[in-house]
């Protein structure tokens, strides 16, 4: 069956993205609005999750509880998240729906209220997410981990840092929505059940007559340098906890889907290398895991170890013994388990609505188009024992960046 991929671009260069799914009666959406954590001024790192919530309290005509209301009305299981690139809100809801909260969304966008009165509890409940993160110290050292290892600014936490936000004010965040909620940079994808010229003729009536109010471009991000090569973070917990990135190829590169066989094998399963050796073999982790990593500008290998301070150097050292091992040699057996288990997240994503509009929304931001689920299927099915050594032998695992939160330091 042919998969369709539908685009439209509107007349302020705001792209329209959908994947048709008619076995469903559902529709995903996405608004990717330019307004991640990478592109806040400096000194507002955690803004754009205050804009997140604060949007929604009141826009158009409606004030905050109207707008709930009418959302909840119809339906909508509303998502929101703050990357390094974008702001991005959505919802999934029953398709015949589609169109009304796209047109509240339009509000939202466009007319947020913001009001003063809506802003300290905004502002609040960002700060509660980062002294949240004490409890999820899992979380935490990933976060601090992507800091390091990505050169500024896109290594900025997502979550926002407390002493930025405690000094922003409304003033502030009202200037970074006027800047940064350019339509002309804007992503918007679904899939699902919709009829996409009626979605295309709504955006040029919602969103064309507002372009020349969202043209401003706040400039091209200055990319940095990368941080310390270890960071330890002091925690009297009885555990520690390890974070490790090491660079690897872009999205775009000949070499992705070798590398992400290549890490499928390292991780992708109880089967899978770290488990085996380092949790079941050795008894030195209580949770071992790697996964890939990428921005449209650079990209990693990321992998976390939970276990006791005792038994901390010990991980680390295996964890970066069997990155390098990689390229020592893979069997055919390791290559083909690797393979299934990414082509089953695949299918279980394309079963999803949610998780399609997601996809093919970063895919256009990244490389530019959006890849058919076939072809990410025929790539890794052409992956090979010879090609992904290939890869690892070309471009091995050299330096690593490396996380902790716990009692006690380790040696990198």
């Amino acid at each position: 069956m042919t998969e369709i991929i539908d685009k439209h671009v509107l007349s302020n260069k705001m792209v329209i993205l959908g994947e048709p799914m008619e076995q469903v009666q559902s529709a995903a959406f996405n608004f990717m609005l330019p307004a991640g954590a990478a592109l806040m001024p400096e000194k507002c790192c955690g803004a754009a999750n205050v804009m997140d919530d604060w949007i929604f309290r009141g826009a158009g005509d409606k004030d905050s509880k109207q707008l709930g209301d009418a959302l909840d009305g119809l339906g909508v299981q509303r998502s929101s998240g703050v990357g390094t690139s974008h702001l991005v809100i959505g919802g999934a809801l029953e398709a015949s729906n589609l169109s009304a909260a796209l047109g509240l969304y339009g509000d939202v966008i466009l007319r947020p209220r913001l009001q003063e009165e809506h802003f300290g509890p905004a502002r609040q409940l960002a700060i509660d997410g980062i002294k949240g993160l004490d409890d999820d110290p899992r979380h935490k050292v990933m976060l601090k981990l992507r800091e390091q290892f990505y050169p500024t600014p896109l290594g900025r936490s997502t979550a926002g840092e407390i002493a930025d936000l405690e000094k922003l004010t409304a003033e502030q965040t009202r200037a970074i929505v006027r800047e940064r909620f350019n339509l002309s940079k804007t992503i918007f994808s679904m899939a699902g059940k919709y009829d996409f010229d009626a979605v295309c003729r709504q955006f040029e009536g919602l969103f064309a007559p507002a372009a020349v109010l969202r043209q401003q471009d706040a400039g091209a991000v200055q990319i940095g340098k990368r941080g310390s090569k270890y960071t330890h973070i002091h925690n009297d917990g009885a555990q520690v906890h390890i974070g490790l990135m090491t660079e690897t190829v872009r999205a775009n590169d000949k070499d992705y889907y070798n590398a992400r066989v290549a890490v499928s094998v390292l991780s992708g399963g109880m089967s899978a290398r770290l488990f085996t050796e380092v949790r079941e073999k050795r008894g030195l982790c209580y949770a071992v895991g790697a996964q890939y990593n990428a921005l449209k500008e650079a990209a990693g290998v990321a992998a976390y170890a939970g276990t006791t301070p005792d038994k901390a150097q010990q991980t680390l050292d295996l964890i970066i013994a069997e990155f390098r091992r990689l390229a020592e040699g893979i069997s055919e057996e390791e290559i083909q388990r690797a393979k299934v288990g990414l082509k089953s997240s695949l299918i279980l994503q394309s079963e999803s609505s949610s998780s399609r509009a997601g996809a093919i929304g970063s895919d256009y931001y990244i490389l530019g188009r959006v890849r058919s689920l076939d072809e990410i299927k025929e790539k890794i099915e052409a992956t090979t024992v010879d090609s992904v050594l290939g890869y690892l032998r070309n471009k091995p695992f050299k330096e690593f960046i490396v996380v902790t939160i716990g009692p006690k330091e380790v040696k990198v």
